[in-house]
């Protein structure tokens, strides 16, 4: 099969890098978030290297990527799958011996119906997205090995609504004695040590995002999206480049054609403006005009760039977090916009 022109590298000591630094700053276990692909990264090679730095329990969003995820990874690792026990699933997640983690009255009566065992739950502390409120939360039952919440602003440090879930979740935790209790997502780690209770469950700053929504020089890049040029041309003055005249040369531009679109997770917010840049002949050079489905131009006028060499649209020289803010979006949406036919590429 031929190489693709664009493709999603990822670094998989940079990864370890992460798990270990986030685990020391927050002075707890680390249990990744490994859902929706892990983040884009793939899944199970990225549980794969986290395992072999340590990591016994991961989270998955729905059923089906645990189940992906345990017959890829054998027996060893803790699975737990937020999504709880939706209707008729009990019976699948007790064969692939993933834990739900329950959310509410329905998910819990199911689960005792087809025979509990292991599970988890979750608290809602004012995110009101899932979870039992606090007055309605079970007692604790026989098989309930982990009690969590999610924080809602902890990007945000100085946001008063952390210290108050903090404080509601301590309270409700303290009902569940010996189940462990998991408070802190990524920005949650970088709160202080009473925000990680027994388990923290970082998710973005594993793969390069900071815990702030911007770049952390304590977090290495793990994801580089990069494209092979496949054209290099003079646009004339007047001359207009891409759909719509979305971008009409006022002099002079030497032009680059780099193969990466929206059909590949290069976002059309990108387009125009100072929202696209990308790193390429050693420098940071703009997009110019619509970014259309499989290819972006890029102004390199004054750069020696030739056909097949890499533009990296983000990357060690574009961080992720800063090319998101440009975009007017976070690293999650960037990293899992990237569609399948972009290949991932391992380096260690």
């Amino acid at each position: 099969m031929a190489p693709s022109p664009a493709r999603l590298t990822v670094d998989l000591a940079a990864l370890a890098r992460n798990f270990h630094t986030v685990g020391a700053i927050a002075g707890a276990p680390v249990h990744p978030v490994v859902k929706a692909d892990s983040y884009g990264l793939g899944a199970i090679p990225i549980a794969r290297r986290l395992m072999a730095e340590g990591a016994r329990t991961f989270f998955v969003a729905r059923a089906a990527e645990g189940v992906a995820l345990r017959q890829a990874l054998g027996s060893a690792p803790v699975i737990y799958v937020l999504d709880g026990c939706v209707a008729g699933t009990a019976e699948d997640l007790k064969a692939a011996d993933l834990r739900p983690v329950l959310n509410h009255g329905v998910q819990l009566a199911d689960w005792r119906a087809a025979g509990g065992g292991a599970c988890g739950v979750q608290i809602d502390t004012g995110m009101n997205r899932l979870g039992f409120r606090p007055e309605e939360a079970p007692l604790s039952f026989e098989g309930l090995t982990l009690v969590m919440s999610h924080l809602a602003c902890s990007d945000d440090p100085a946001q008063p609504m952390n210290r108050r879930q903090r404080d509601a979740f301590a309270t409700a935790a303290g009902r569940y004695p010996g189940a462990v209790r998991s408070f802190a997502n990524s920005g949650g780690c970088f709160l202080g040590p009473d925000y990680a209770f027994d388990a923290v469950r970082p998710g973005v700053c594993l793969y390069g995002g900071g815990p702030e929504g911007r770049p952390d020089p304590r977090i290495a890049p793990v994801a580089t999206l990069s494209a092979d040029v496949l054209q290099v041309r003079d646009v004339p003055a007047e001359d207009s480049v891409g759909y719509s005249r979305g971008f009409v040369a006022e002099a002079p531009r030497r032009v680059a054609t780099v193969a990466a679109g929206y059909a590949d997770g290069v976002l059309r917010a990108y387009s125009g403006g100072r929202a696209g840049q990308v790193w390429i002949g050693g420098e940071l050079r703009p997009i110019v005009g619509r970014v259309s489905m499989d290819v972006c131009a890029v102004d390199v006028t004054g750069l020696d760039v030739a056909v097949g060499d890499a533009a990296e649209l983000y990357g060690a020289h574009r961080l992720l977090d800063d090319a998101a803010q440009a975009a007017g979006t976070i690293a999650y949406e960037l990293l899992t916009s990237i569609s399948r036919r972009v290949p991932r590429v391992y380096v260690d």
